[in-house]
């Protein structure tokens, strides 16, 4: 039995989630899925040119599986490229300290972090929120 997958932590979710070759409807298309985790990877390591040990620290991967995940984003990122297809990035197996709340008494929804926002709405300035995820990033407000 293998073992369970481990939550890689990530810190940046892009704009713009799918990537279509020019001049083709999407529907003509093959779609890559590229995983959170593989973008962040990229991210580390290729834009903000942190070493492979300072990467997997920030994703709190051992650095073998932190290869494991750049191999397999740019593998799909240039079979993309190379063919024509489409890139759709969304799911995998992360945390974020980012979390979605909701707030009981005026009902708006926003995005926090979880670290270092301040647990009140913006809207309304009240104290009664809840996480929308539940994720567990932030279990002192999860209800």
């Amino acid at each position: 039995m293998s073992r369970p997958t481990k939550f890689r932590k990530v810190d940046f979710f892009p704009k713009s989630t799918c990537f279509i070759p020019l001049g083709k409807p999407k529907c003509e298309v093959e779609e890559i899925a590229l995983k959170i985790e593989e973008l962040e990877a990229i991210r580390l390591k290729d834009i903000k040119e942190l070493n492979q040990e300072e990467c997997a620290a920030k994703m709190e991967v051992s650095r073998q599986t932190f290869q494991n995940i750049i191999d397999s984003a740019r593998k799909k990122i240039a079979i993309a490229l190379t063919e024509g297809n489409a890139i759709a990035i969304g799911g995998g197996n992360f945390k974020s300290k980012f979390c979605k709340f909701k707030c009981l008494d005026c009902r708006n929804t926003y995005e926090i972090n979880c670290e270092n926002d301040k647990h009140m709405c913006p809207s309304c300035g009240s104290n009664n929120i809840v996480c929308n995820k539940k994720t567990g990033s932030c279990e002192n407000l999860c209800k």
